[in-house]
């Protein structure tokens, strides 16, 4: 089975299709935005990514959503459930851990199929 990457750097690439599935790298939003921003522009990102692979969000297998503070769980929510499919809402999982740097509140892993 081929494996394509896709905006390939030396340390990861965006996306990663296997077989007929996506692999995206975990999605953050613009750093030391609130979470509502991060969220949007993260989720933005997934758009784009998952374009790039050839599919989109109604494709969504899993995504897997780490959370700075579970404080924040409400207003990701919010924007997560303007943002999901609502006809095809993937598993999802979500879970605290500090991010990369204390300005990412919020980041998105999504598995997506091709077809």
């Amino acid at each position: 089975m081929s494996v394509k990457r896709f905006e390939s750097g030396k340390r990861m690439s965006g996306a990663v299709v296997h077989g007929n599935t996506v692999y995206l790298a975990g999605q953050v939003g613009t750093e030391n935005a609130s979470v509502t921003e991060q969220c949007k522009t993260a989720l933005a990102e997934v758009d784009r990514l998952l374009a790039v692979a050839g599919t989109d969000k109604s494709k969504i297998l899993q995504t897997i959503i780490w959370l700075d503070d579970m404080k924040d769980f409400a207003e990701m929510n919010a924007v997560w459930e303007a943002w999901v499919d609502a006809a095809n809402t993937p598993a999802r999982a979500t879970g605290s851990a500090h991010l990369a740097t204390p300005g990412y509140k919020v980041e998105f892993i999504v598995t997506a199929a091709l077809d």
